[in-house]
């Protein structure tokens, strides 16, 4: 028998819909707006310590991440149950260009450089709104290919003996790609600041390498949505065993909290949390008379909390110019 559903449940139920979708396209049923930050995370690892020597150099860096994320929520003003779930397949291509100059900043070797993101994106949010049996459904898919925000970057690298570290400081300038609404948007239209220390012991007769990278994101107000991201804290690691010159092999990974609230128009104490853990391969050859570096890592996600949980490839490549 089809169960009849009386006019104030509908009425409740469109508040519902309106409440869904107003979700799915802000997506912010997750730490910071959007539920990402524009530090990628793994996008350092093994030898983040080490600064090149001077010169100018060319990365080309290839990111795919694949996740979901599935939230239940009791609506105890119509008695029912709902069932919210993001999916997310995001190709991300950095082109970055890094100057290291003769400069000496507190007895540091000075860096600079820019980072132009260009980012593809297939998203969809789906909702199930169970009412004693009464089941309402609906979905939202968005596609982006489009430029993200830059990064500018500034490094001051030191070294002594086996230990070697880096600080490096990234500023995001929000002009990428933006619209309110759009589920898909390349750009994050907040500032943002991150600071990471990197610590890289590389012993040169063993072969053995030990990274530790920690930071802290500080974002911006999105003017648009008057939506405050809280401040994030994210720490990369990485054990290697360098066989040779041209080969290294080895475990990293990653682990990101959201340490502030979100403020503004967030609503709930969403702090997302979530670690990370994947081989990596590090290789370097010559490309006719260019010598080339590379680093092809793989990462799988779990620890997680308000937050995407996926897996992540990359694959990275460096030449001098």
């Amino acid at each position: 028998m089809q169960r009849i559903i009386p006019r104030i449940w509908m009425l409740n139920i469109f508040g519902i819909l309106v409440f869904v979708i107003a979700m799915a396209t802000s997506w912010k049923a997750e730490a910071v707006e959007g539920g990402t930050g524009f530090y990628l995370l793994g996008g350092k690892g093994s030898l983040a310590g080490i600064l090149p020597p001077t010169g100018t150099y060319l990365a080309v860096d290839t990111y795919f991440y694949s996740g979901d994320i599935s939230i239940s929520e009791s609506l105890p003003t119509v008695g029912g149950e709902l069932a919210f779930g993001l999916d997310a397949d995001v190709f991300l291509t950095l082109a970055s260009v890094l100057h290291v100059s003769d400069l000496e900043v507190l007895n540091g070797r000075l860096a600079f450089g820019v980072v132009v993101p260009v980012v593809h994106q297939d998203l969809s949010a789906d909702f199930t709104l169970d009412l004693g049996g009464a089941l309402i459904g609906g979905s939202e898919n968005d596609q982006a290919t489009a430029f993200g925000d830059p990064l500018l970057t500034a490094i001051l690298g030191w070294s002594e003996g086996n230990l070697h570290t880096t600080l490096n400081m990234l500023l995001n300038i929000p002009v990428g790609d933006y619209d309110q609404g759009q589920l898909a948007n390349a750009g994050f239209n907040r500032w943002g600041l991150d600071a990471t220390v990197a610590f890289t012991y590389l012993n040169p007769d063993t072969g053995i390498e030990l990274t530790a990278a920690p930071g802290i994101t500080f974002n911006g107000d999105n003017r648009d949505t008057n939506y405050h991201s809280g401040n994030e804290f994210h720490l990369e690691f990485a054990a290697m065993q360098h066989l040779s010159e041209q080969l290294a092999i080895g475990v990293i990974g990653y682990h990101y909290e959201q340490i502030t609230n979100d403020s503004g128009s967030a609503t709930g104490d969403f702090k997302g949390r979530v670690t990370a853990l994947g081989p990596a391969l590090n290789f370097n050859f010559m490309l006719g008379n260019l010598p080339v570096s590379g680093k092809a890592k793989y990462l799988q996600e779990f620890n997680v909390k308000d937050r995407m949980e996926g897996h992540a490839v990359f694959l990275q490549f460096a030449i001098p110019l």
